[in-house]
C-alpha cells in the first residue's frame, strides 16, 4: 500500500496557511440577490467589536429557503480583501465543502461566541 499526501494542489508553507483567518459567524439575515440565480446576501455577526459583515455567496442552489440560515453558526474566511460581486461588496467568504453536486456547511459541534477563531 502506498501512502499519499492527499494533496491535489501544490503544498504551501505553514506560514502561508497561517495568513488565512477562519472564524465562526452567526447569520443574522439571508436573502437572494435580485436578478441572480446563484447568489445570496448574508449579514453575519462576528462579535460586538466587529459588528455585522455583508458576505455574498454563490450557494443559492443549495439553500432553497435562505431564511433557514438565520441563527446558524457557520465558518467564514474573514481576512480577504473586499470584493465587488454584482455591485455588492463582499467582506468574507463562506467556508464549505462539496463535490459532484453535494454541499455541506462547516459548523462547530456546539454554539460558540461569534468571532471565535478556527485553529
Amino acid at each position: 500500500m502506498s501512502i499519499s499526501n492527499g494533496a491535489s494542489k501544490p503544498r504551501i508553507p505553514i506560514d502561508d496557511f497561517s495568513k488565512v483567518e477562519v472564524k465562526v459567524g452567526t447569520v443574522r439575515s439571508a436573502e437572494r440577490v435580485p436578478e441572480t440565480d446563484k447568489l445570496l446576501r448574508l449579514m453575519v455577526d462576528f462579535n460586538e467589536e466587529t459588528g455585522l459583515r455583508q458576505i455574498i455567496s454563490g450557494i443559492a442552489a443549495y439553500v432553497p429557503e435562505p431564511p433557514t440560515l438565520v441563527g446558524r453558526q457557520l465558518a467564514f474566511v474573514t481576512n480577504l480583501e473586499p470584493r465587488m460581486i454584482r455591485g455588492l461588496e463582499s467582506n468574507g467568504m463562506l467556508f464549505a465543502v462539496g463535490a459532484n453536486g453535494s454541499f455541506a456547511f462547516l459548523v462547530p459541534d456546539r454554539d460558540v461566541p461569534p468571532g471565535t477563531s478556527a485553529h
